[in-house]
């Protein structure tokens, strides 16, 4: 892949219709989890269909290089803050500044809707997300564990928007 070809960021319009490419990507981004996060990611549970209704619910944004989807991200209006989830960028993509634009898209949404802050969860072995999230502004407010586990599976993360 040409690392500099365009990159562009859209919010996903009402009639998109490349949901198994948006699935495809986040099987392919969240690959490397497996074996090493337990218990496994919720991304083994989306479809296509529920990722449609994803974004009936959640603003969602893709990132395309030309035609090709490389990277989404979700947003999901709560009270105060805006949570982000399933956070993606093609392996071939990343360390291309893709993810953090596509923070930076559901940061400038956050801001619209006049939200105090993003928060996010990210698992407790993904140390280089730790990382990641706190270079674009999170620090962590608390460790909790999936249901049946008796030590923490997930760090929480904010960003509170000045």
């Amino acid at each position: 892949m040409d690392r500099t070809e365009a990159v562009s960021v859209a919010r996903i319009p009402a009639d998109f219709d490349r949901w198994n490419d948006v699935l495809a990507l986040i099987m392919r981004a969240f690959a490397s989890m497996d074996g090493v996060i337990d218990p496994p990611s919720s991304a083994h549970l989306l479809t296509a269909d529920n990722l449609r209704d994803k974004a009936r619910r959640e603003a969602g944004f893709v990132a395309f290089k030309g035609d090709r989807i490389v990277g989404c991200v979700f947003a999901l209006d709560r009270v105060a803050e805006v949570y982000v989830g399933k956070l993606a960028v093609a392996p071939d993509c990343q360390g291309q500044g893709i993810g953090r634009r596509l923070m930076q898209a559901v940061e400038d949404l956050a801001r619209r809707r006049g939200k105090a802050a993003l928060e996010l969860q990210t698992r407790i072995e993904l140390t280089g997300n730790h990382a990641a999230f706190a270079r674009f502004g999170f620090h962590e407010t608390e460790r909790t564990a999936h249901e049946g586990y008796l030590r923490p599976t997930s760090i929480t993360m904010r960003k509170v928007l000045a």
